[in-house]
């Protein structure tokens, strides 16, 4: 997988968003306020992606290419290599999904509605 093909999926969720708070390459990714994957347009290709803490461990022991979160909370965010990894692109998407649906699930009724 390639950042092209990351990002159009990753932008493919409803309500997703992205902007760059910390330099002219990282992209992070957000729905409403709320940070749900974080990704470098630099090689190798990889992306933080939030994670149920027993399914973050259990990826880390099955994938070379999932390791704890790269500079964020090691207990809930995983480090994807997607670029000539173990990792597939199938699990990747399921992986962008789990986040998603984890920090989704965690907004407000009321950011929810806002989103629309």
């Amino acid at each position: 997988m390639n950042f092209e093909q990351l990002n159009t999926y990753i932008l493919s969720r409803k309500h997703a968003t992205f902007d760059y708070p910390f330099d002219e390459t990282t992209r992070v990714y957000r729905i409403g306020e709320k940070m749900f994957a974080l990704s470098s347009e630099k090689s190798p290709i990889s992306v933080n992606l939030k994670c149920d803490p027993l399914y973050a461990l259990e990826l880390r022991s099955l994938y070379d290419g999932i390791t704890s979160g790269y500079h964020m909370n090691k207990k809930h965010w995983n480090t994807v290599v997607v670029e000539d990894s173990d990792v597939d692109e199938e699990t990747v998407r399921e992986l962008i999904d789990h986040s998603y649906d984890l920090v989704y699930k965690s907004l407000t009724k009321k950011q929810r509605e806002a989103l629309g």
